[in-house]
């Protein structure tokens, strides 16, 4: 018999919405990130985070306070950007809708469920990891004139799969509006 699990690890963002969610995980698999089909297009807003059992719950409720908190905003996607040479990651960066996501994710580390970040918080969207440098300066110099405007209505909490693959379990509606 295999013993219950104690802790599973989680993720929150804002998910990219179709069809430029997808379009920007087929050019992440394109520049040869093995992870790109594991994770979908997203802005990280919270990292990932092993969580106890017994503290998800509330870390979920928590999850419904901070989204019913926050209203509705919009985000610009506009152009590429990088970590070099502190990280090998190129992005695409956030070009409107920052304090918004830097609200989103303060508040959210602030609940029951707390995560130290390695880096300051930085909204993005990355589109290549883990490749190649010739990779990443092609994901850069193809990418540099993406742009798209949507709206974010919900954050969406993920779980990791024993697959390693990233799956939506809950939407949290912003201002309200339900899950």
């Amino acid at each position: 018999m295999t013993p219950a699990r104690q802790t599973t690890t989680i993720g929150v963002s804002i998910p990219i919405p179709s069809p430029h969610g997808e379009f920007l995980q087929a050019r992440r698999a394109e520049f040869g990130d093995p992870g790109a089909w594991q994770i979908p297009a997203h802005i990280t807003l919270l990292p990932p985070t092993e969580v106890g059992v017994a503290d998800y719950p509330a870390f979920r409720e928590h999850c419904a306070t901070v989204a019913a908190a926050e209203a509705a905003f919009d985000v610009v996607l506009r152009g590429t950007g990088t970590f070099r040479p502190l990280s090998d990651v190129v992005f695409i960066q956030v070009a409107q809708g920052v304090s918004s996501c830097e609200s989103l994710e303060m508040a959210l580390r602030s609940g029951p469920v707390t995560r130290a970040l390695d880096f300051y918080y930085h909204p993005h969207v990355t589109v290549a990891h883990n490749v190649a440098p010739v990779h990443l300066d092609r994901a850069f110099d193809e990418l540099a004139d993406f742009s798209v405007t949507f709206a974010v209505e919900h954050f969406t909490l993920y779980e990791l799969g024993t697959d390693q693959t990233w799956r939506p379990e809950l939407d949290f509606r912003l201002g309200g509006q339900g899950s």
